[in-house]
């Protein structure tokens, strides 16, 4: 399963958001300026965000969105299936013969159990403690 850019992006606007929790809104704007991204790109991404009831927009001049849960509340599983759709790491896995099926079955479970486990509260807060070590390829 590949995370595309809809996925990768609308995590960082939740974590930013899930950053300033309780501090009004954030606009779009100061997110893609932030991490130097494209601000049309995370408003195509705002609406779904909103319709799935994940953020709030806040009209006006001070506006921009806001969580509508607490970080704690929201799952990156939640933001993933909202903009990448179903966690599948192959498609037409019922057609599989059995073995391979059952590996499957076992690589989305454990997809969906690391997504479904993360929060937004956990993303935001995360410090990079530079644990992870860089693949290393020997010839």
């Amino acid at each position: 399963m590949k995370i595309s850019t809809k996925g990768r992006y609308g995590l960082t606007i939740m974590i930013e958001l899930g950053k300033k929790y309780g501090e009004g809104p954030i606009s779009l704007k100061s997110i893609a300026q932030t991490h130097n991204l494209s601000e049309h790109y995370l408003e195509q991404l705002a609406g779904p965000l909103r319709n799935a009831g994940l953020v709030k927009s806040v009209r006006g001049a001070y506006g921009g969105y806001i969580l509508a849960k607490k970080p704690a509340e929201i799952t990156a599983g939640d933001i993933i299936r909202v903009l990448e759709g179903p966690i599948s790491p192959v498609e037409g896995i019922e057609d599989e013969e059995p073995a391979k099926r059952a590996l499957w079955i076992r690589i989305r479970d454990a997809v969906k159990d690391v997504l479904d486990s993360t929060t937004v509260e956990d993303l935001a807060n995360h410090k990079d403690d530079g644990q992870v070590q860089p693949y290393m390829f020997y010839i």
